[in-house]
């Protein structure tokens, strides 16, 4: 960049409201980024190339704030419990939920205290982004103008919010705030929370064809909450997947090795205490042991916009050795205890991504930071290994660690934290396969999975589930998977719960009356039901009538689910009577008629995925362009998810979360991978690549990785420095 273009850099900050930059920072900044070599796609995806490790960092995130800056600084604003200054007095108590575990002033002194090599990515993050904002004047920022390195320390997971959404809002206000708001439920999600669903499937060399690892990679998201990206350095990085907005390592993929899968676990990893509170010269003291010990206060400013300008309110919130005061229960203050080590966390979603190996992942595995994920792992060496959530400290199991535990009693205590033997665990099995649907791990590789009555009941709250028994039906006796059945499996269209449910559906209606009314109403239904083989389809008009006729029953018996009914078939099954289902059925029948014009609607009219802005949750409507998806949400045992649900104003469905990013991959001598990501790489409307993977992602349709150089010749939209303009 010339002189001039300097110049017009910093006149371009005042312009957007920042402050302005340091002619020395604008020229760091200028000297970093020739370092760097950005060359995108024909789908647009940024392949990120650095001298270094911290230039390579430098340009991928340059490169994240070109395609959606505002998802960027939310997720930011989110973190650093700043949401409130853009959005409002509606975000106060998000803000002082994350504000409960995230001081600026200790990330700040973390960030001064890490390891050279840490505070290079972070510096040269935070400066990717402040180059983007000089060169990029039309850009302007809701809050942050200007990004600081120990910002970083506030992301340091995959999931906006990670633990800390465990978090009840309504009862952090009914405590902090005197009252509890009206309503529950969905003021208790970050703007973009993960949802609970992935999948990861990995097959040993044994059974694949090539006689090579294979890898299914398949975050369950919010559409559009990651990037696709590729980023190597002359330092050895070579890292290729799914990378949250704003975070500078890649928290789903592979290298020219290895690959790592996360999903979502039921490990519990957060633990409430029960505080026995008194006051003592009008300050409370908590009860521990036979101590009385004084609860700490501290003054928590949460800034918010307001039609005039900028408020503030502030709260004198609590804190005992366990760890904030959340809540009140019966009496007692309810402290939560949660892992918050940020460096360490930092440190190992970044080792992971540069690990070749199987022991070199397992290495990363000591830092005992990937505290609510499970891995699926596989390598070029043919390894494939489950790895359990691993921040899972030590308890005593006579305790009910799923409800509020006394905090007097010193025998509640954390002990030291389980290792990953001492966690379900699974390397190489037998079966040559293994997997993980965010259920149980205790089927993790059929009949070499880790033994439930081997672990305390802390270590995995979640059952199995229908996606589980979708699983281990394709993956079972098979020894010649290739990355086309690889993602044919993932696109599997079984929905195992309708096997079990249809059936005894058939058989009430069979055994009604002649006269009964119902017999000839559901006729046709019946029928349909009858001859269907329980897969989706676009075409399929049981699909429409099975997956209605199944959530109006789930509504009904959710809130009665017992322990003993694990799976969404079996509550069902368990919960309704023969005339119930009967009467679902009909109810249905009228309600597709009603929205359709007839219960004979195909599936593919009625779920869709329509992408209007650069916003999630969006003005969906009807009589806009959208495509038919043909696989359902989750619940129904389908692999591929899409989760929709109608809006205001619509009758058609519209899916806002599910598959988001899909990547098949194998590992021999040179790796290679297909992939697709929902909709398209770019936030902005009418760009190239706002939508133009819209078809393929509904078809399962995965595209070419190119994630060797020679596989760009011909492929090569763009090959450029950050600051470059078009």
């Amino acid at each position: 960049m010339n002189k001039l273009r300097l110049l017009l850099a910093a006149a371009a900050l005042g312009a957007c409201a920042a402050p302005q930059a340091p002619r020395t920072d604008l020229q760091r900044w200028e000297q970093q980024a020739r370092n760097v070599t950005i060359t995108r796609d024909d789908w647009g995806i940024p392949h990120v190339k650095g001298r270094t490790d911290a230039d390579a960092v430098f340009g991928m995130i340059y490169a994240q704030a070109e395609d959606d800056f505002h998802r960027i600084e939310t997720n930011y604003l989110n973190a650093m419990g700043r949401l409130a200054e853009a959005k409002g007095e509606r975000e106060i108590w998000r803000d002082l939920r994350m504000k409960l575990f995230i001081d600026p002033v200790a990330l700040q002194a973390q960030y001064a205290a890490s390891p050279d090599w840490l505070k290079t990515l972070m510096d040269a993050w935070a400066s990717g982004l402040n180059y983007y904002l000089a060169t990029h004047p039309e850009t302007k920022p809701m809050v942050l103008t200007r990004f600081e390195p120990w910002m970083a320390l506030s992301f340091t997971e995959g999931s906006i919010g990670g633990d800390i959404e465990d978090v009840s809002l309504r009862e952090l206000e009914a405590f902090y705030g005197g009252k509890a708001p009206a309503g529950g439920g969905d003021e208790d999600k970050a703007p973009e929370e993960e949802p609970g669903g992935s999948n990861g499937l990995a097959i040993a060399p044994s059974n694949s064809a090539s006689k090579h690892a294979l890898l299914l990679i398949n975050p369950h998201t919010s559409f559009f909450f990651r990037e696709e990206l590729q980023m190597t350095s002359d330092e050895g990085l070579n890292a290729y997947g799914a990378v949250t907005w704003g975070q500078f390592f890649v928290y789903q993929g592979f290298n020219d090795r290895a690959g790592w899968m996360h999903t979502s676990s039921g490990a519990d990893v957060v633990d409430e205490y029960a505080e026995t509170i008194g006051k003592r010269d009008g300050q409370p003291f908590y009860q521990y042991g036979t101590e009385e010990r004084p609860v700490t206060a501290q003054q928590i400013m949460v800034p918010y916009k307001t039609a005039s300008g900028q408020a503030t309110r502030e709260f004198t919130v609590y804190r005992t050795h366990h760890g904030p005061v959340v809540r009140e229960a019966s009496g007692k203050w309810i402290a939560v205890k949660l892992m918050n080590s940020p460096v360490e966390a930092l440190t190992q979603s970044w080792t992971r991504t540069k690990a070749k190996n199987y022991a070199e992942f397992r290495a990363t595995m000591q830092l005992h930071t990937n505290s609510s994920n499970n891995t699926i792992f596989a390598d070029a060496d043919g390894n494939i290994a489950y790895l359990h959530a691993n921040h899972v400290a030590k308890r005593d199991p006579k305790f009910e660690w799923q409800r509020p535990v006394d905090g007097s009693d010193p025998a509640t205590e954390w002990g030291a934290l389980h290792g990953v033997e001492e966690s379900p665990f699974v390397l190489n099995p037998k079966s040559g396969w293994l997997y993980n649907t965010n259920n149980w791990p205790y089927s993790a590789a059929g009949p070499d999975s880790p033994v439930q009555q081997e672990f305390p009941g802390y270590m995995e709250t979640f059952p199995e589930n229908a996606r589980g028994l979708h699983a281990m039906a394709v993956l079972s006796g098979r020894k010649d998977f290739t990355l086309a059945t690889l993602r044919d499996a993932a696109y599997d269209s079984w929905l195992p719960p309708f096997a079990r449910l249809v059936p005894p559906l058939v058989a009430a209606w069979e055994g009604l009356a002649a006269g009964d009314p119902l017999k000839v109403r559901l006729e046709q239904q019946i029928a349909t039901l009858r001859a269907w083989d329980h897969r989706w389809s676009a075409e399929s008009v049981a699909t429409s009538l099975a997956v209605f006729w199944g959530e109006r029953l789930w509504q009904q018996v959710r809130g009665d689910v017992g322990s003993e009914e694990l799976l969404i078939h079996d509550a069902i099954a368990n919960k309704t009577t023969p005339a119930q289902q009967l009467d679902a059925l009909a109810k249905v029948s009228d309600k597709l008629a009603a929205d359709f014009g007839k219960w004979q609607t195909p599936w593919g009219e009625i779920n869709r995925f329509q992408r209007l802005t650069g916003d999630i949750v969006q003005p969906f409507n009807d009589a806009g362009s959208s495509i038919p998806v043909p696989f359902t949400g989750g619940t129904w045992g389908s692999l591929a998810s899409f989760a929709a649900r109608a809006y205001r104003g619509t009758k058609k469905i519209y899916g806002t979360s599910g598959n988001s990013f899909v990547a098949v991959v194998e590992f021999g001598d040179r790796v290679r991978a297909l992939a697709v990501t929902a909709g398209g790489l770019n936030g902005v409307p009418g760009t190239k690549h706002f939508n133009d993977q819209a078809e393929r992602y509904a078809k399962g349709d995965l595209r070419e990785v190119y994630f060797h150089e020679d596989q760009l010749a011909g492929h090569t939209e763009r090959v450029y420095r950050p600051g470059e303009k078009k």
